[in-house]
């Protein structure tokens, strides 16, 4: 399975959102990977991670997001489930998962009734470790329509941004950071 023909076979290679998607997912994957085999002796399915970190944000195309280039129907939290929905039809099932789970740090059941939100009722919170290791690296990277500099964020910066969402999803921030946090990418990538 190649990511980018997958991404460019739903959006116009070259595009703006095309560009976006693969800068940001690029990032996602390599923070993913070197967590992976930092975690090695979990033994985590380091092709896999790297697969579905470059395609967990597909789902964006179907969104409402004029900022990144999408003019789709839905509203951008729709774009996890969306994804999975793009994935399942390509004989994806299992990255269309990590699409839907990866959203904030997972979204309850009890989230949705909450919020009101406009997604299926079901669990879209992180069930695997790859699940979990994806959803950790996306935290640090933003979509902002801007390729450069491209920074990665500080857990303290993440904290801020998940309070307003309920300690629940700060602690389950924090836990994967006590697991997952690892050395810079360039020292965790040598085997």
């Amino acid at each position: 399975m190649k990511p980018l023909e997958m991404i460019a076979s739903v959006c116009r290679q070259g595009s703006g959102i095309y560009e976006i998607l693969v800068a940001h997912s690029s990032l996602v994957a390599q923070k993913a990977v070197a967590v992976a085999r930092y975690l090695r002796h979990l033994n985590p399915d380091v092709d896999f991670i790297y697969e579905a970190a470059m395609l967990h944000d597909i789902g964006i195309i179907t969104t409402r997001t004029p900022e990144l280039g999408c003019s789709g129907t839905l509203p951008y939290i729709c774009h996890g489930y969306s994804g999975r929905a793009i994935l399942e039809k390509a004989g994806l099932a299992r990255h269309g998962l990590v699409c839907e789970r990866h959203v904030g740090v997972g979204i309850s059941m009890d989230d949705i009734r909450s919020g009101n939100l406009p997604i299926p009722l079901r669990d879209m919170t992180p069930q695997s470790l790859e699940e979990q290791i994806i959803c950790y690296a996306d935290k640090f990277y933003s979509k902002n329509g801007e390729l450069s500099p491209v920074l990665e964020k500080s857990a303290k910066d993440i904290v801020v941004s998940l309070l307003p969402y309920g300690q629940d999803k700060v602690d389950r921030f924090l836990s994967w950071h006590r697991q997952f946090e690892c050395p810079p990418i360039a020292e965790s990538s040598q085997d």
